[in-house]
């Protein structure tokens, strides 16, 4: 495929992804079309070589896994990206009455974003809603497509300083409007059940969050660039996904992962933190016919790569990054290290992946932060606490990480589909510290 096509593509995955749980829907689409099995947690496994399946946790975080057709050096070659972004989530209780008639909706900050990018923008809801039917309670997506909410500004003639910087109030400054006075309180779970065809009575709870509804693009004159909300972490979603689905590995066992709520610190039931990915790969191993030795065994075999988007230096404020350890759009697919060990990329899991880009014939870029900057965490990391095995840490270079509305190159995600492909199809051989292809 070309740039231009793998990028089409990749929007229209992001564009089917208004929220985490459409993004896993999204995901399991793929997976479906693939011919993979879907294998619930709560139900009786039955796996064996050759098999193709995945498992879902809170419908917002998924894992994938490919099992080798002959398995002659058992363990898993693991990917890990995350399917949240910076938003606002709605609360319970969500209608704000006045001043006079203004309807306003009450939200709160969902991770760490960049807030007034937010402001004068097109919004809408997505989420999953809670019903009762019948005897039963059932989750239903939601993603009302129109343009239903809007953050406004404070006119400049009320506030002739807003050009020299402004601390926005979360609680009052960043309440979306959502009528002048047409739509009275209730008018919002009306307007649920309404899209959802349920009665109002039957909704008993909802994850709803806003959704910025500027169209995704490529632009440039020579077409050089794409922007889109939420391509921290999608687009690695996607990029790990393709390679994972290309690649055929008979002797491992490939494991496609992506964690919802890294963007709040993954310390969740289906976080990077949890036991998510820790019970799935027992669950493999034990369908298999291995015991608990053979685990512990192919664990200290297995490799991580943990995909999500790095910083690119930015054209105005190129003092924001490391001087040489710095990285740029359309330059090739990014090896992220920290001394602190937010990312978990070491020598050795450094070289691995460095050679495997060479053979896919990618470029690679190197990114630390600056010395005297803190930098954020990721995945690998923190699903270490659970699978402990070696990592790196890689993404895709990007601007304005955590605006509504980010921006990469669009030569990168064809970078990161070969890289991802490679890796995936390598049978990387781990013993002690040799490695072998």
């Amino acid at each position: 495929m070309t740039d231009i096509e793998i990028t089409k593509e990749m929007l229209s995955f992001i564009s089917e992804s208004p929220s985490m749980f459409h993004s896993i829907s999204a995901i399991q689409k793929y997976l479906d079309t693939n011919g993979f099995r879907f294998l619930p947690e709560g139900k009786p496994w039955e796996v064996d070589k050759g098999d193709n399946c995945y498992t879902i946790r809170n419908h917002s975080s998924i894992i994938a896994f490919k099992v080798g057709s002959d398995l002659n050096d058992y363990h898993f070659q693991m990917s890990a990206a995350h399917s949240d972004s910076p938003t606002f989530k709605i609360k319970a209780v969500p209608e704000l009455e006045g001043p006079g008639e203004y309807l306003k909706l009450d939200v709160e900050g969902y991770g760490g974003m960049i807030s007034n990018t937010w402001l004068d923008k097109p919004l809408s809801v997505a989420g999953r809603v809670l019903v009762k039917n019948g005897s039963s309670i059932e989750a239903k997506l939601l993603y009302i497509d129109k343009d239903i909410l809007l953050i406004p500004n404070v006119a400049i003639h009320m506030n002739r300083t807003v050009n020299k910087g402004i601390e926005l109030n979360p609680q009052i400054d960043l309440c979306p409007l959502f009528s002048a006075g047409t739509l009275k309180k209730g008018a919002f779970k009306e307007m649920i059940a309404e899209e959802l065809h349920v009665k109002s009575e039957d909704i008993l709870g909802s994850d709803l969050f806003l959704v910025d509804r500027q169209t995704p693009r490529i632009w440039g004159w020579k077409d050089e660039f794409v922007s889109s909300g939420k391509l921290d972490d999608l687009q690695c979603a996607f990029v790990s996904l393709k390679g994972f689905l290309t690649a055929e590995n008979p002797s491992a066992v490939n494991v496609y992962c992506c964690f919802d709520n890294e963007e709040v610190g993954s310390n969740t039931k289906q976080g990077a933190m949890s036991t998510f990915l820790y019970d799935t790969l027992h669950r493999i191993n034990s369908a298999l016919g291995k015991d608990e030795d053979a685990y512990y065994q192919a664990i200290a075999s297995s490799f991580m790569v943990s995909c999500d988007n790095a910083h690119a230096v930015h054209p105005n404020h190129p003092e924001k990054t490391d001087p040489i350890n710095c990285v740029y759009l359309n330059k090739g697919i990014v090896i992220k290290e920290a001394a602190n060990q937010k990312y978990t990329t070491d020598a050795f899991s450094r070289s691995v992946f460095t050679d495997i880009c060479k053979q896919a014939g990618v470029q690679i870029q190197h990114f630390a932060n600056r010395s005297d900057a803190v930098g954020g965490s990721t995945l690998a990391n923190l699903s270490n606490i659970q699978v402990s095995v070696h990592a790196v840490d890689i993404g895709i270079p990007q601007l304005a990480m955590h605006s509504s509305y980010e921006t990469a190159g669009i030569k990168d995600t064809g970078y990161a589909v070969s890289a991802l492909t490679k890796y995936f199809e390598t049978n990387i051989q781990i013993d002690d510290m040799h490695i072998g292809f």
